[in-house]
């Protein structure tokens, strides 16, 4: 007996999310005239270009992508970004992951922007699974669910159709 996948955001559902949480961004820098839009490897960092392709459509904020390295395994490590720290100090940044789990890759990710002095930081991911180790939030999500810890959620944004789904 094969099993089915339980799909959680469709294509055309998470094209949707991605729109509007472009649009939550943009409300909450409206007075900014420029903004870091920061995406975890790997898969973060795709639904972070998709956000800001999304957000250059809508608003006229000078936007930048960095990518941010996290070792997954062992957060603890150095950080890596693909811009330098003189380039987001002062600005507002907005930190983004496909899936908020235990939070430890986002806090950790929080942790290393926080060495330098920022306007206004703010974070996002497409589904949040509500089993936090760590006191963090989204403050921009596509959806939230409750899940037992031994689901696991899936995103594929690199090839389409796009889908997220619990197994």
């Amino acid at each position: 007996m094969a099993l089915t996948k339980n799909t959680i955001l469709s294509h055309k559902e998470i094209e949707h999310k991605i729109r509007r949480i472009a649009y939550q961004i943009y409300e909450s820098n409206v007075n900014e005239t420029e903004i870091i839009i920061a995406g975890i490897e790997s898969n973060g960092y795709v639904l972070a270009k998709k956000i800001k392709s999304q957000l250059d459509k809508i608003s006229d904020i000078s936007s930048t992508l960095c990518k941010v390295t996290v070792d997954k395994d062992e957060p603890t490590k150095p950080i890596k970004t693909s811009i330098k720290s003189e380039d987001y100090s002062n600005k507002s940044i907005v930190l983004i992951d496909d899936v908020l789990n235990s939070g430890s890759t986002l806090i950790y990710g929080i942790k290393h922007f926080l060495d330098v002095p920022l306007k206004q930081f703010k974070t996002a991911v497409l589904v949040n699974r509500n089993h936090k180790k760590y006191p963090v939030k989204a403050d921009f999500k596509g959806i939230s669910l409750s899940t037992s810890l031994f689901e696991h959620v899936h995103v594929n944004l690199s090839k389409q159709p796009y889908e997220a789904y619990l197994d």
